[in-house]
């Protein structure tokens, strides 16, 4: 409009907008005006022949700088002038300092405060230390913690005396019904069908997460008497800056937020209770920068966890060993209502979806189905963990499909394959990941001379559709090695096939990570881990060696960063099943 000549023959590439007149204009200087247009219905979208970047493996920028330790996450950050704290955090969750003998600390070189602050947004009570330096925040949050110093007595809270051990007995206890919960899908007359059928019925568990982020949870704040400004990782900054502003009693536009790199979030950066306890610890040096860093045993026992979760669930068989029933009865807690009251306060009641998602909303055409999903509440904070509901309902259904697969004397493949007659995207995933592991075929040995076997999962979520195989062998000591992870995936259009595989890679990393390994206890309301020692990662050497299959699709782009954490727990269980013939229904797996 502005040139007067036709849209059709203006281009678009690099920021600007031409025309073969020599009118040039960049996107910034058209946008006001654009934003006066109404919005179109349909636009035209560039084919994708032309495309330059949408498909092809660009390589990052930043890759560089964070292989030499030159990327600024929010932990780097050094400002001129800035003190740092430290914080000792109330061993019970959800529990408060009832009182403070702050000498001990004072007592150490370069501490400038010591105080008690409350827990904001899901986190227990805390004594604060601002110093010099880290080091010395955190000396003397030791000399605080030493049970003969005795400087700090703590009122429990809700989760005093709460058992984690007995919990998953309480959520044994509500699934015993197949009445029990909402249900989620109800398809057919799956009582009556399993009054027909062959039945098989197994329970599964899966237990609290941690984030166990590599980068600890950290937040740096500068606040005065009308503004503040704040450094940090965050997913989510418009509420990090509504906890800021709440705390120092400012209006939001008077606080700014830098959002920085993050160094792992998998959805512990999600919250906002570190960043509202560093405002707070901030407003004790009015016109300093104070970093505030939870050290990895304070990020470990006060996370927001995954929640841990029980399922039940049944099987009708029919007499030629197709599936005609499927029931599952899932319980634990609830994310969504936990987070919107941490978040805002709000106590919404009804249904969360999250908590069953991955085992009602899945592909298999089941003829007559119950998934259903009770809520048991619990003083325990949970929170989104990479994958969410799926990461625990893909691990209880991929592996007790498994079981109904065995009992019929059926492949596992054939078997999931005649549930998916009617959806040709997920069955031609499955198959790619079948064939290229060599599905049918004998599986070489373990380097060490150990049989090896192979299992495989298929699960949507997130809108990709992924299909794992695992080869496993055993160590002298029964211990799980996975040793080759063929990961076939369809997430629509893929904008960067070379980020797609490191997600792929990353996410079966760091479900391995979960599936092998992880795991919180709780006793007397107090988290037992505190550690990478006692909540260990993957190692390099025990990483498996990953193939990622991108199938070619045309749909809309998709999740890519989730879907694989979530599929690789059940795949490597059913290799072992394959294996040594014990099904493992509780994670993480081990062997007795």
């Amino acid at each position: 409009a502005r040139w007067g000549v036709p849209a059709a023959e203006c281009a678009v590439a690099e920021g600007q907008v031409s025309h073969p007149a020599g009118h040039r204009a960049r996107f910034g200087e058209l946008a006001a005006a654009a934003a006066a247009l109404p919005l179109p219905a349909r636009p035209p979208l560039k084919p994708a022949g032309q495309r330059r970047f949408i498909g092809r493996p660009v390589p990052r920028n930043d890759t560089a700088a964070k292989l030499i330790g030159g990327n600024a996450f929010g932990i780097d950050q050094r400002l001129a002038g800035m003190r740092h704290a430290r914080v000792l955090m109330c061993p019970t969750l959800g529990g408060a300092v009832a009182s403070l003998n702050a000498a001990p600390a004072l007592a150490k070189p370069g501490v400038r405060a010591v105080f008690a602050i409350t827990g904001r947004h899901g986190a227990s009570g805390a004594v604060a230390v601002i110093a010099d330096t880290g080091w010395q925040a955190q000396s003397a949050v030791t000399a605080l913690a030493k049970p003969d110093a005795a400087a700090v007595t703590w009122h429990a809270g809700p989760a005093a005396g709460f058992s984690s051990e007995a919990f998953m007995g309480t959520l044994v206890a509500a699934t015993r019904a197949d009445d029990a919960g909402f249900a989620y899908l109800s398809r057919g007359d799956a009582a009556g069908a399993l009054a027909n059928s062959r039945v098989i019925e197994a329970t599964y568990q899966a237990p609290y997460l941690a984030h166990a982020a590599l980068e600890p949870l950290n937040c740096t704040v500068r606040c005065d008497a009308d503004s503040a400004e704040v450094w940090v990782g965050t997913q989510v900054p418009d509420l990090a800056r509504m906890a800021v502003a709440r705390v120092l009693d400012l209006p939001r536009k008077r606080v700014q937020v830098n959002i920085l790199p993050i160094g792992g979030a998998f959805g512990r950066r999600l919250e906002i209770d570190f960043i509202a306890q560093a405002a707070e610890i901030a407003r004790q040096m009015p016109g300093v920068p104070v970093q505030t860093v939870w050290s990895r045993e304070e990020d470990t026992t006060h996370d927001c966890y995954r929640p841990a979760c029980v399922a039940r669930l049944k099987a009708g068989l029919a007499a030629d060993g197709s599936l005609r029933a499927w029931l599952s009865v899932s319980a634990g807690q609830a994310v969504v209502p936990q987070a919107l009251h941490r978040y805002f306060g709000w106590r919404v009641p009804g249904p969360d979806k999250t908590t069953a998602e991955g085992g009602f909303d899945q592909p298999y055409e089941w003829p007559h189905a119950r998934v259903a999903h009770q809520v048991v509440d619990a003083p325990v904070p949970v929170g989104f963990w990479r994958s969410v509901g799926h990461s625990h309902q893909a691990f209880f259904k991929e592996c007790f499909l498994d079981e109904a697969a065995a009992a019929a004397g059926k492949d596992p493949v054939a078997f999931r394959a005649a549930l998916l007659a009617a959806h040709p995207r997920h069955l031609a995933v499955l198959r790619r990941a079948a064939d290229a592991a060599g599905w049918g075929t004998p599986v070489a040995p373990a380097p060490d001379g150990a049989p090896a076997a192979r299992g495989v999962a298929l699960h949507q979520s997130f809108g990709a559709i992924v299909a794992q195989v695992a080869e496993v062998s055993l160590g002298p000591d029964k211990r799980i090695r996975v040793h080759r992870v063929v990961c076939a995936i369809d997430c629509g259009t893929v904008v960067n096939p070379r980020l797609l595989r490191q997600q792929v890679e990353g996410g079966i990393v760091f479900g391995l990570s979960a599936a092998l390994y992880g795991g919180v206890r709780i006793e007397n309301g107090a988290v037992v881990q505190n550690n990478f020692h006692d909540q260990p990662q993957l190692r390099m050497a025990e990483s498996p060696a990953i193939e990622t299959l991108i199938i070619d699709s045309a749909e809309a782009p998709e999740g890519a960063g989730e879907p694989p954490a979530a599929t690789i727990a059940p795949a490597v269980g059913n290799a072992v099943f394959a294996l040594t013939g014990q099904r493992l229904r509780a994670l993480p797996l081990r062997l007795a």
